[in-house]
């Protein structure tokens, strides 16, 4: 296995930046799926040439070395990256790139273990050495890559549908609460057809419609405080801010759990339709926790938000879509650090009459259903992988190549 390094390019250069080539870093694959096609930040032909960056070919492993070691993916074209990163290329003749990612992902556990570090986990080259693994013929590879990778598929499909679905949704908000082009009373749109439009503190808005804030709506509630190596009497499900982070629906079988004592745990129970916000390290993010919610709580780095009226839900989930942006106007020209409950209370929205937003509520939850489909079949199309994959790579499951 051939193993580089990333750099990279420095920051106070303008031409560096803003080019042609992807630049990966972890928070582009981390927690995203097998393949990373699409990075935050690209560079320049000169930041490549002035830095220690490389280039990563299509079809590559690249697996995250600094901090939250162990994140695992195959790129989805050439790309660079940097120091966080190592990229991995099996041996010709050996070890294949596709069999190499399920092979790392198998032993990630021993990686993990023999991380070094003082102030962070870190895993350096040596680190790959202290893996004993045994490789399969090629055409056995080939095989028990297309068994887990029609599983990576299917999920990835599903994950490419819920993206459109919630485009979708989006779309829709758009037409009805920001260009105002709801059906009106005909069935025509509103604003082309004439509807009356009125002036507002936040700007144009229909006529019969009114200027809320999220504090009169709905309460606000700081998650809770633990130790990690806390010990209480009770097994209870963790929506920590990573979670909130990486998934705008956030189903518990996701979840880490903690043990803690119920007493402790039992104001921070979350329910149904809660929105859950980062408070800090991605100040903004934003979850809506469904599904099955026993025994399931959050921590204090996030914020839960629980409305009045929860069959308005979806309304205003669609409008804390655009909170984190909303809460940089805070922020008074300095970078977001945090977020807190008295401006979180005080942030206004446009409250639409009660047909159109019954309406509203009506559709998006048809998208919702889908969506929510589409995970848990995810969420069990990975348990069937996962389970799948020791057995695969162990050699306690053969299988016939041809």
């Amino acid at each position: 296995m051939e193993i580089t390094g990333g750099g990279t390019p420095k920051t106070s250069v303008p031409e560096y930046w803003n080019g042609d080539i992807p630049w990966l870093s972890v928070v582009d694959f981390a927690g995203k799926g097998r393949w990373v096609c699409e990075t935050e930040k690209s560079i320049t032909q000169e930041g490549l040439n002035a830095s220690s960056t490389n280039i990563l070919k299509k079809n590559q492993v690249i697996i995250s070395a600094r901090g939250t070691v162990g994140e695992i993916a195959q790129t989805g074209r050439d790309m660079a990256f940097n120091q966080s990163c190592y990229g991995l290329n099996g041996k010709l003749g050996i070890i294949q790139n596709d069999y190499l990612y399920y092979l790392l992902k198998h032993n990630i556990q021993d990686l993990r273990k023999n991380t070094h570090g003082a102030v962070f986990d870190t895993i350096t080259r040596q680190t790959f050495d202290c893996i004993d693994v045994n490789v399969p013929p090629i055409e056995e590879q080939n095989t028990i890559v297309k068994i887990l990778s029609a599983l990576d598929e299917k999920i990835e499909l599903n994950h490419q549908m819920n993206k459109t679905l919630e485009e979708i949704g989006q779309a829709l908000f758009k037409r009805w609460f920001v260009d105002f082009e709801f059906p009106d009373e005909d069935d025509k749109p509103y604003k082309s057809s004439g509807g009356k439009i009125i002036d507002s503190e936040l700007g144009d808005i229909p006529q019969g419609w009114a200027i809320s804030k999220l504090g009169d709506i709905g309460t606000f509630k700081n998650g809770i405080n633990y130790l990690r190596d806390e010990v209480g009497d009770s097994s209870f499900f963790i929506a920590n801010v990573r979670d909130i982070a990486n998934n705008k629906l956030l189903l518990k079988e996701s979840l880490d759990k903690i043990n803690i004592d119920s007493s402790k745990a039992e104001d921070y129970l979350l329910q149904q339709k809660d929105i859950l916000i980062a408070r800090s390290a991605c100040p903004g993010e934003i979850s809506l926790v469904l599904g099955e919610l026993e025994d399931v709580i959050y921590s204090g780095f996030s914020i839960r938000y629980r409305l009045n009226n929860p069959d308005d839900y979806l309304y205003i989930y669609h409008i804390m879509q655009g909170l984190k942006r909303n809460l940089q106007n805070f922020a008074v020209g300095t970078t977001l650090q945090s977020v807190n409950q008295e401006t979180l209370k005080n942030m206004k929205f446009i409250s639409p009459s009660n047909r159109i937003l019954n309406e509203f509520n009506r559709l998006a939850k048809q998208l919702l259903d889908k969506i929510l489909n589409n995970l848990i079949q995810n969420r069990e199309l990975s348990q069937i992988r996962d389970s799948l994959l020791p057995k695969l790579m162990s050699g306690k499951i053969r299988v016939q190549h041809g």
